[in-house]
Formats: structure tokens, C-alpha cells, sequence
């Protein structure tokens, strides 16, 4: 009994939701204390729960005033959180793959070999922890020194600044979307030297390690890399400029968003929206009051996410990009699936398509549940809400105050299963490659 006890929690698939989960429960048990709330009201079990599960899932939403309710202890609770919750996912989702790696056949193995070249191995175990931490915490420290500079400048005393400085830097890089201001970054929307650190911080930290791993690794240049790393930067440009031009044709004339600014003001908030709706979770501006087409851009963009094996969520920028292409080589009649002068392995293309229909299956599970909790609110306001929870984005149109018991229990659900989901999903898919000796006649039923 015992050696079978231990053997189903040796279990990657088992014992990484268990990590997360007692994460969870022991920061809400300590957001619950007496010590962690600052206006003497106490923090409920729901509450608590919520604000532990959306901090070590890495989300951001909140259901209580974040700088308001908690005291210096549980915003340092909220701030733990989200680094255990943005570094355990990232070792996690690389360790899982490597585990993954070494069930494969010899077959497979040598052909993942032949494209990445010298990429991850299990040997590389200890250098991919290590450089994890030592990445995770070089970019966090130079942004909390950037944005403590710039808060000193606001008149906050010097350990005020600090502590501003590391929290939102610590939430940008792990995509906590946490923010100690009661509007998130409102009253900064125009200040270049507040929105370009945080973002630099959500960018790199939405890469995933992975590619970080690699481009520190080999030389620099494009023709070093693998196709990965080539479709997560390219994929990565390509959203945040279509995002950051999205955003300014929508909102440019919105007197409550960007039509307020001249335009040399209105650059850096929609690139700050672009950057942190695939994930940071902070706003400059308020999002309920954008227009009907921003916020449909920005579940586009949520439901994308960022890198695989990073503290983005979503169904990852090259999951979205290889069903592109499939859908491109479709409509020209290729043969194959080509990228980089590379072509796209069918298992690849089969786990992208699975992938992005589970996620939208959970998606349209949770706006109907959703709905039916709260039928008073709007469809889009439910839509944006439920992905930006899956997606652990941590944006809100403003109705998360104000849900119910049952909602708020769905979208902690839904933060955790959209944290850890993803890695075992993809995981036990690759698990479960296998090869028969024989094959079916092939069919043609009629599409579309």
C-alpha cells in the first residue's frame, strides 16, 4: 500500500495540482489571520480563497480592495504568492516536459533532437532551475530599482518607493496583475517610465523559459534558434504591434479612455493595454468603459495568452500560430505544414487543435455558468470576466466586487484549472503518443 501511496503521487499529472492547491490553502489560511486584513473587517473563507488562488495561480483578480483590506502582511502574503505561483509554473511546465522527454520513444526523441539541436535534456535539470531563478529574480530586481526611482520622483518617501518598487515588479514579471493602487495604474497611464519597465517585465516573463534558456545559451541570432523560439518571438511581435494598433484605433476617440490625451499621450497606454491584457493584468485605463470592440480584441488576445512554459496564460502564442498555418497551407492546398523551412510534425498539430477546443469548451462552460449566477450582468462584461480568470490575466470590467458566493468559487476554479491545466494537459498528451503496426482504410466524410 505504501509503495503504491507513493508511486500515485510521484505521478507528475497528480502531484504538481497538489503543489499548487496546498500553496493555495496555506496562503489563505494566513490571508484569514487577524494580522492580514488592515480595516478590522475579517477576510472571509471565500475571499481568502479567492485572493490566494488568483495570487499562486498568477491572475490578479480581486474581489476585495487590494491595498485597501490588506494590511503590510498580507500584501507580503499576496506578493509571496504570486513569485512561488510564476516560478513553480516555469520550473514546472519544463520539468514535466523533460519528464515527458524521457517516456518518448527513441524515434521521436531523435527527431525533437534533430530540430532543437542542443535544447533541453535532463541533464540541463539543475542549469534550467538555476538560470530560472537567477533570470526571474535580475529582471525583477532591475525593474523594482526602475520603478522605485520613478515613485521617489511622485514624492512617496524612500520606503514607500521600495516596497512599491518590488511588489509590482514581482506581479509584473510573474503576470500577477496585483497592483497597490486601488485603480492599477490609472494615474500613471501617461508616464512612459512607469508603463515601459512593466511592461518590459510582463514581456519577458510571458516568453517562457524555454526560449529565454535558449537565446541565453547560443549565440545570438535568428538561424541559431530553434522554430520555437522563432515562433514564440515573431508570434510575440506580431500581437503586441496588431494589439498596440488595435487599441489605439478603438479607443482613440473614447473621451473616457485614450480621447482624453493628446496623441503623443495616447501611444504609451495602448501599448501598455497591448502588452498587459495577454497577461500582466494591470489597466492604465478603465476597462469598463472601453468600447464594445476593445474588449472583444481583448478576449481575442487573452484567450492567445503568451509563451509556453511562462507566467502567461491562455492557449500560448505558438499553439495559436501553428493552427494559422495549418489553416494557411489549407486554403493554398499545401501538402504540409511549413514554417522556418520546417515542417510542422500532424502530432504537433493534433495537440494545437485539442489544446484550443478544450480551452474553448471550459470558456463557454464558464460564461454559461457565469451567466446563470449572475443574470443581471452583460454578456460581453461575463465573456471578458470568465476568460480573462481562465486565461490568468486578471483584467475585470469592474464586476468582480460585486459576484456572488457561487461566482466567485467558478472563477477560482477557473484560475486554478487555467494555472496548472495546460502543462498536464499537454503533458498527458504527449504521454500518450504511441505507434500501431496497422492502419484503417482511410475516409473522406464531407467538411463544411
Amino acid at each position: 500500500m505504501t509503495a503504491r501511496f507513493k508511486a500515485f503521487f510521484r505521478h507528475p499529472a497528480r502531484l504538481v495540482p497538489l503543489i499548487f492547491l496546498g500553496a493555495i490553502t496555506v496562503a489563505a489560511l494566513l490571508l484569514m489571520l487577524p494580522v492580514a486584513h488592515a480595516d478590522g473587517e475579517p477576510t472571509s473563507v471565500t475571499d481568502a480563497f479567492f485572493t490566494a488562488t488568483s495570487a499562486v495561480s498568477v491572475t490578479g483578480l480581486a474581489v476585495v480592495d487590494t491595498p485597501g483590506h490588506w494590511s503590510g502582511f498580507g500584501q507580503f502574503v499576496i506578493l509571496l504568492g504570486c513569485q512561488i505561483g510564476g516560478l513553480g509554473i516555469m520550473t514546472s511546465a519544463v520539468l514535466v516536459g523533460l519528464l515527458v522527454s524521457k517516456k518518448l520513444g527513441l524515434r521521436t526523441k531523435l527527431r525533437t533532437r534533430m530540430e532543437i539541436s542542443q535544447a533541453l535534456s535532463l541533464g540541463d535539470v539543475r542549469a534550467v532551475l538555476v538560470r530560472t531563478v537567477a533570470f526571474s529574480f535580475l529582471v525583477e530586481a532591475a525593474v523594482a530599482l526602475a520603478l522605485a526611482i520613478r515613485f521617489s520622483a511622485y514624492g512617496m518617501g524612500a520606503a514607500s518607493s521600495v516596497w512599491n518598487g518590488v511588489f509590482h515588479s514581482v506581479s509584473s514579471f510573474n503576470s500577477a496583475g496585483f497592483a497597490l493602487f486601488a485603480d492599477s495604474f490609472v494615474g500613471y497611464a501617461t508616464d512612459p517610465w512607469i508603463a515601459v519597465p512593466l511592461c518590459v517585465a510582463t514581456i519577458l516573463g510571458g516568453l517562457g523559459m524555454p526560449v529565454v534558456f535558449e537565446m541565453t545559451r547560443r549565440r545570438w541570432g535568428r538561424r541559431q534558434w530553434s522554430v520555437h523560439t522563432k515562433l514564440t518571438l515573431a508570434g510575440t511581435a506580431i500581437l503586441l504591434v496588431g494589439g498596440w494598433a488595435a487599441f489605439l484605433v478603438f479607443e482613440w476617440t473614447n473621451p473616457a479612455t485614450f480621447g482624453q490625451w493628446p496623441w503623443y499621450d495616447k501611444l504609451a497606454p495602448a501599448f501598455f493595454q497591448s502588452a498587459m491584457v495577454r497577461g500582466g493584468g494591470f489597466n492604465s485605463v478603465d476597462i469598463g468603459t472601453m468600447r464594445e470592440d476593445s474588449l472583444l480584441g481583448s478576449i481575442i488576445l487573452m484567450f492567445i495568452g503568451g509563451g509556453s512554459a511562462s507566467t502567461a496564460g491562455g492557449i500560448k502564442v505558438t499553439t495559436f500560430f501553428v493552427l494559422l498555418l495549418v489553416i494557411w497551407a489549407e486554403v493554398r492546398g499545401e501538402p504540409d505544414v511549413t514554417v522556418f523551412r520546417r515542417r510542422i510534425s500532424p502530432a504537433v498539430m493534433r495537440e494545437a487543435l485539442t489544446v484550443a477546443l478544450v480551452y474553448v469548451a471550459c470558456n463557454a462552460l464558464g460564461v454559461f455558468l457565469l451567466q446563470r449566477f449572475e443574470p443581471q450582468v452583460e454578456l460581453t462584461a461575463i465573456m471578458f470576466e470568465v476568460t480573462s480568470a481562465f486565461a490568468t490575466v486578471g483584467q475585470s470590467t469592474g464586476i468582480t466586487f460585486d459576484l456572488s458566493e457561487p461566482s466567485k468559487w467558478l472563477l477560482a476554479l477557473a484560475m486554478y484549472t487555467g494555472r496548472v491545466g495546460p502543462v498536464l494537459f499537454a503533458a498527458s498528451l504527449a504521454l500518450r503518443t504511441r505507434h500501431r503496426l496497422y492502419r484503417y482504410p482511410e475516409t473522406r466524410p464531407l467538411v463544411g
